[in-house]
């Protein structure tokens, strides 16, 4: 059988696009309504209903889901933080190890309980620098609090409160945010007794909880659910006015360049100490004859000693930009090799959903060889962006900085457009006649409708008959960019399973 992968690099054959172009707006849109009505047949959740009902009503205004609620995960090391994260996760996704200050990649995770989705951010990475940890803990604890609607306070119970403790609960309690103490590393209930004692915080009862165990996560996560908002209050995607670009890459790469040679004088300043600048600059741009509302991340540098604490201020405060704006420009250094670090901070503007822009800095410092060079890793670490547009720019001279504008329209363009659903059906008929799914035992899953449940990013939601493949879910996804364009921008394509109604 041939993988759909395969299917990736193979153009849209004449006929397909002939098809499509023939078939009017009614002919679609007949198509669509019986399909939506065969619908009838099946068992439907009353989600469901919502999202058709929804795509009957679109009143073809740019559309968004709300955001996510966000959960920060506190305490100083080695209390079991991220044993915490992987226990809710139910995976085994932040990187667990037995001594203080351990650097996850990833500090935020999408998490569900109970059909209740929310984001949940792993404050780890840590440096237990013994002249400073009581102040690099609060600071680096409120940071992730003003990111945060709710919080879980986690504490060695076995070890009891600590002064470094006491420091963070003064902060806590000044910023207002519902708090829940989790007292961890009860293993079982001979020791419930030991959690007794952080009453002394002046946060209320502890949950004794076992994060490696699971004991106690259940009646933890259910008083968690209680607390937290339905809708994030600190994420809430706010739109109109000028457009927000975040202007975000690694340390270095040019990002207050850029940002100074736009508006035309030394807004932004780069400081040397990790964590001094606690909100992103926000700067309103002329560029083009449009005013744009530029967010700066600079301000965070790496210092050797304080390396991972740096990363970690970094991925915060990128996360604190992306939430905050509409568009993202990635800059990375073509003088230097794509690193890692690039990459992570692309996939950080995925999982926002937020639109992307690529460019390419200190390009009149590129020489021939570096070029070649240059090439080869976009074509091997960016191949899962090849949508973005790329721009090759000089943040110091200004050079080819006019080139950004017509790469933003572009991929806000993607992110506010919706394909109308009749078109869509017709484009998804048309696509699994010319290929069909794979038969997976025994049985080939079949698409009964399909409907875009909103923009800001596009999110396609496809009925079907049985599991669809990863890659062919993403053979659709590409099949749609090379139709309808959405260059710039995110698309994701999620199914729901629905059974045939029994009859009676």
């Amino acid at each position: 059988m041939q993988d759909h992968e395969e299917f990736n690099a193979e153009p849209l054959s004449p006929q397909f696009i002939e098809r499509l172009n023939e078939l009017t707006d009614e002919e679609a849109e007949n198509r669509a309504r019986a399909l939506r009505s065969g619908l009838e047949d099946f068992d439907l959740e009353p989600e469901d209903l919502d999202v058709l009902d929804a795509d009957l009503n679109w009143d073809d205004q740019p559309r968004y889901l709300p955001a996510l609620p966000v959960l920060a995960i506190v305490g100083r090391p080695n209390v079991g933080k991220s044993a915490l994260v992987n226990r809710i996760l139910g995976r085994r996704e932040a990187v667990v190890e037995d001594k203080p200050g351990v650097t996850r990649d990833r500090v935020s995770y999408k998490a569900e309980w109970n059909e209740r989705r929310f984001t949940l951010v792993d404050t780890g990475g840590w440096e237990p620098d013994a002249k400073g940890i009581d102040l690099s803990v609060a600071i680096q604890a409120e940071i992730a609090v003003e990111l945060a609607d709710a919080v879980l306070f986690v504490v060695d119970a076995m070890v009891g409160a600590t002064s470094t403790d006491e420091r963070v609960v003064k902060m806590l309690r000044a910023s207002g945010k519902p708090v829940i103490l989790v007292a961890n590393k009860i293993d079982d209930m001979r020791q419930e007794p030991e959690a007794a004692s952080l009453w002394s915080l002046g946060l209320g009862e502890p949950f004794p909880v076992s994060a490696v165990h699971g004991r106690g996560v259940a009646d933890l996560l259910d008083a968690t659910m209680k607390m937290l908002p339905k809708i994030s209050a600190v994420a809430k995607e706010e739109f109109g006015g000028p457009r927000r670009v975040a202007l975000i890459g690694r340390p270095n790469v040019g990002k207050s360049s850029l940002l100074n040679k736009a508006v035309g004088s030394e807004r932004a300043v780069v400081n040397d100490l990790a964590g001094t600048t606690r909100d992103p600059i926000d700067e309103q741009v002329e560029l083009a004859g449009r005013i744009w509302r530029f967010v700066d991340t600079a301000g965070i540098r790496r210092r050797m000693h304080l390396a991972q604490g740096a990363d970690f201020y970094a991925s915060l405060r990128t996360a604190a930009a992306l939430e905050r704006a509409e568009v993202a420009v990635v800059l990375l250094d073509v003088t230097q090799p794509i690193s890692e670090q690039d990459v992570r901070i692309i996939d950080m503007v995925l999982e926002s959903g937020r639109a992307l822009v690529l460019a390419f800095n200190k390009w009149d410092m590129l020489d021939d060889e570096r070029r070649r060079y240059l090439e080869r890793e976009i074509e091997t670490d960016l191949s899962h962006v090849d949508w973005a547009p790329r721009v090759n720019i000089s943040a110091k001279t200004g050079r080819h900085l006019e080139k950004l504008v017509p790469a933003l329209e572009i991929a806000l363009d993607s992110w506010d457009q919706r394909i109308q659903t009749g078109k869509l059906n017709a484009f998804l008929q048309e696509l699994v006649m010319e290929t069909p799914h794979p038969v997976r035992g025994g049985k080939q899953p079949r698409i009964l409708f399909g409907t875009q449940a909103s923009t800001r990013p596009p999110k396609f939601v496809l009925f079907t008959t049985g599991f669809l493949d990863p890659g062919y879910r993403r053979f659709i996804a590409r099949r749609l960019r090379e139709t309808y364009g959405f260059e710039g921008t995110p698309i994701e394509v999620g199914m729901r399973i629905r059974e045939k109604r029994k009859r009676t």
